[in-house]
């Protein structure tokens, strides 16, 4: 479901210069990364690409909806790590994104890691901005 302008509690803002192949920096400065596209894609791959921050927003997001979750269902979650891989290909509107969420949930069954994975799929914003845009695994 969307929120209104009136519910935003905070907004990022982050200016590209030249596309894959320039510079992304944030108005406050605490983010400004040179972006190349990668090797694979015929770059230099000596910046970030913009999928790979992508990924990393994703897992900061995901792995704080699984804290959400977790106190909820009252699951240790110590120790727990969430890793996003976003792949970048050609479909037929030109490119398009597909994602894998992974997580090591040490201190839980598998059986329990999974629902909390499931159950945080549900509330990650990032996971509700892509559910029918792009395909996302868990695993």
């Amino acid at each position: 479901m969307s929120i209104q302008q009136t519910d935003v509690l905070y907004t990022a803002v982050a200016t590209a210069e030249n596309g894959r192949d320039g510079r992304v920096a944030t108005d406050d400065g605490t983010l400004d990364v040179v972006v190349n596209p990668p090797k694979e894609m015929g770059g230099s791959g000596t910046g970030t690409n913009p999928e790979q921050l992508f990924a990393a927003g994703y897992s900061a997001c995901f792995q704080g909806a699984l804290g959400v979750v977790a106190r909820q269902e009252k699951a240790d979650i110590t120790g727990s790590t969430v890793t996003a891989k976003v792949g970048i290909g050609k479909n037929a509107d030109g490119f398009g994104l597909i994602v894998e969420i992974s997580a090591d949930i040490p201190n839980v069954d598998p059986t329990t890691a999974r629902s909390l994975l499931e159950k945080a799929h549900q509330v990650c914003p990032y996971s509700k901005a892509t559910t029918g845009n792009i395909t996302v695994t868990l695993t």
